[in-house]
């Protein structure tokens, strides 16, 4: 039987227009990433194509936090991918993608979904598809600003009536990056017209899955606490057999 294919999004966007570097989140890749792998078959994209820009803060994020798989990640070269093997350093231009190929889509997060993805008519054409044909849209942390131009069938947006999540606004203040961000995700979603929830405290995870239609879902992360917690999810929609195990460690 073949495997599940998920293609993991990626921003092109380096920096904040100050200049700031910004890019995607190391762990937030990982944690997915080695959550998905055993099963699923990943390919790599970003609007650019080729190298995407990994956030320098989130090495010493990972450094701080002593995050094995980050850093297994940043020597994985599977991962990093190759010619005939789309990778975190190698990834396919969005305009290149063959959605009709996956079941699944992840948004990475990091600050640069904010500046590129949130308006790059590839990727909201990508995740429209997946929607409208009852596939699999995740994200985590910033990821879910790819998402804000996303709409249904009847022109209503993927927010609008569920439940979601993503870095809250207490933790954007925390960060020291409020007045960076082009916007506030969490009160995107809320303006699209969705139920935002968060955890109960900052930095803790939380993890939302919505249905979409009879077969389709949308999973949302707040921060990188919940990057594992996102991946584990898809893979329970992909291959129910692991939605039970998956229940059980979260019990």
């Amino acid at each position: 039987m073949p495997r599940p294919r998920v293609l993991f999004v990626l921003t092109s966007a380096q920096n904040f227009a100050d200049g700031t570097p910004t890019g995607w989140f190391l762990s937030e890749g990982a944690h997915p990433y080695y959550v998905l792998e055993p099963h699923v078959d990943i390919d790599w994209a970003s609007p650019k194509g080729g190298k995407a820009p990994l956030d320098p803060g989130s090495l010493k994020f990972a450094k701080e936090k002593a995050d094995d798989e980050a850093q297994r990640l940043l020597v994985d070269e599977k991962a990093k991918g190759d010619e005939e093997h789309p990778g975190y350093e190698r990834t396919l231009k969005l305009s290149e993608v063959d959605q009709n190929k996956y079941e699944g889509i992840f948004y990475v997060g990091g600050h640069g979904p904010l500046i590129d993805l949130k308006a790059d008519e590839d990727s909201i054409n990508i995740a429209t598809h997946m929607l409208k044909t009852g596939r699999h849209i995740s994200a985590v942390c910033h990821g879910p600003a790819a998402l804000v131009g996303v709409k249904d069938a009847k022109g209503k947006s993927i927010f609008e009536g569920v439940q979601a999540t993503a870095f809250s606004n207490e933790e954007e203040q925390e960060v020291g990056l409020i007045d960076k961000a082009p916007f506030l995700i969490e009160d995107q979603i809320k303006k699209l017209g969705g139920h935002y929830v968060k955890a109960p405290k900052p930095w803790l995870d939380r993890v939302e899955v919505a249905r979409k239609g009879a077969k389709g879902s949308l999973i949302t992360g707040e921060n990188p606490a919940s990057a594992r917690g996102v991946g584990e999810a898809l893979l329970a929609e992909l291959m129910p057999q692991f939605a039970k195990s998956v229940q059980d460690r979260h019990a």
